[in-house]
């Protein structure tokens, strides 16, 4: 196994690739649902656990290791290779795969004790990393180390439901794991990473630190206090603290679009993609509000089958966590690379330039293709509602969907190879 594999730049381009088969598993999920044929029910945990465990978490792996390694000597110290954790992580992640399609949940809870033991490794690092941004203006360092104990909290209750820990309580048990993962981990260290990015992205400041710190504060709170509506059972509680995450998720997309105006730049892919999934996370934030009110029994319930589930949380998996990891993908593997194959000042400026340029290409097509894909599914769903899933129509959706999506990956793929494949000119 060659030595890059297990530097950071490896981990980024094997967990993007874990992505891109957690989409392609979903895209067949979908095609197979809307024409009455639908596929096992194992896939879905396949699609969420390959999109999550082997290609999130490995992608915050990577970006981790590399602001480390950037932070101490450039990419060049011999410590910048992490063979053990790169293996544990891609072999626990094939298990927990391999343990749902054969249905046994001994492989799967074994396989996530692993996945604990993996992030433990990362707990100093962490810390470290944190602790040397401390002194930054809205250092996002506590929003780091929370979203770590919510990836263990999350990682530590799916374990017990493998192994049947908690058969009556499975149901509050699922769905803490869900949003303890998504929102603790998943969407704090994707909040904390774009406050810290996007100025620089845009070379200038943010807008409102004191307004960063204070959405810090309240994301974190929000949190704790949706956890014990869950543990409670109380709708209430629930829409209350979803207001509160609303509130705070409005005041980041403020300051993060302020930040842009103000810089004056036209943008880039990486900016472009950082700001659309930023709008994505808000209207994902006020659905689950409204999700939540339908659940009322004093109003009118709009009927919520699978489809419609599937539509509202990719409007996060596709909106917001993929335009994401596509938008920082677009700054940090240009960077990655410049710091490890240009060796003077001078080289380092153009070849990060023709690589950024890269990256650029087609950036209208691709950001127009996964923002109306994401739509399209929203779309497709709330079709269902006048139409069987047999119409000509909502196949026509399915597969607008399924092609604006599919398209976008394709081209940013075919970027990311470009990329990695063009060397310092002499």
């Amino acid at each position: 196994m060659s030595r890059l594999s297990c530097r950071p730049l490896g981990f980024l381009v094997t967990g993007f690739s874990w992505l891109l088969l957690g989409s392609l598993v979903g895209f067949a999920i979908l095609i197979g649902l809307v024409y009455g044929t639908p596929l096992p029910s194992w896939l879905k945990l396949v699609h969420v656990h390959a999109t999550l465990i082997g290609g999130i978490l490995q992608l915050m792996a990577g970006g981790l290791l590399a602001s480390q390694s950037h932070n101490s000597q450039g990419d060049r110290t011999p410590s910048d290779s992490h063979l053990l954790l790169f293996v544990t992580l891609n072999a626990a992640t094939t298990a927990l795969l391999v343990g749902f399609g054969l249905g046994d949940m001994r492989v799967v809870g074994l396989a996530g004790i692993v996945v604990i033991g993996a992030v433990l490794s990362l707990a100093s690092t962490v810390w470290q990393y944190t602790r040397q941004r401390r002194t930054e203006p809205a250092s996002p360092s506590w929003l780091y180390r929370f979203s770590l104990l919510a990836l263990l909290a999350g990682l530590v209750l799916g374990t017990a439901m493998a192994f049947g820990f908690m058969p009556e309580l499975y149901a509050h048990a699922r769905l803490l794991h869900l949003h303890i993962i998504l929102l603790g981990f998943v969407t704090l260290a994707i909040i904390s990473l774009t406050h810290h990015l996007l100025p620089i992205i845009l070379h200038t400041e943010l807008y409102s630190p004191r307004l960063a710190t204070l959405v810090m504060r309240l994301l974190p709170t929000g949190l704790a206090v949706l956890i014990v509506g869950f543990i409670t059972s109380s709708l209430q509680l629930e829409l209350v603290v979803g207001g509160l995450l609303v509130l705070s998720i409005g005041l980041y997309a403020y300051n993060l679009l302020r930040t842009w105006i103000r810089s004056g730049q036209p943008g880039n892919a990486a900016s472009d993609h950082l700001l659309v999934a930023t709008l994505f996370l808000v209207l994902t934030m006020i659905m689950g509000v409204l999700v939540g009110a339908n659940a009322f029994p004093q109003l009118p319930i709009l009927p919520f089958g699978s489809l419609h589930l599937a539509a509202y949380t990719h409007m996060a998996f596709i909106g917001f966590i993929l335009q994401s990891v596509v938008g920082t993908l677009s700054y940090g593997v240009p960077e990655i690379l410049t710091t490890r194959r240009a060796p003077s000042k001078k080289k380092q400026g153009l070849y990060r330039d023709q690589l950024t340029t890269i990256m650029n290409r087609g950036r209208t097509f691709q950001l127009t293709g996964l923002s109306l894909g994401t739509m399209s599914f929203g779309l497709l769903a709330a079709m269902t509602w006048n139409f069987s899933l047999a119409a000509l129509s909502i196949q026509i959706a399915t597969w607008a969907t399924v092609g604006l999506l599919l398209g976008s990956l394709t081209l940013f793929t075919a970027k990311l190879a470009w990329a990695l494949g063009v060397w310092p000119s002499e």
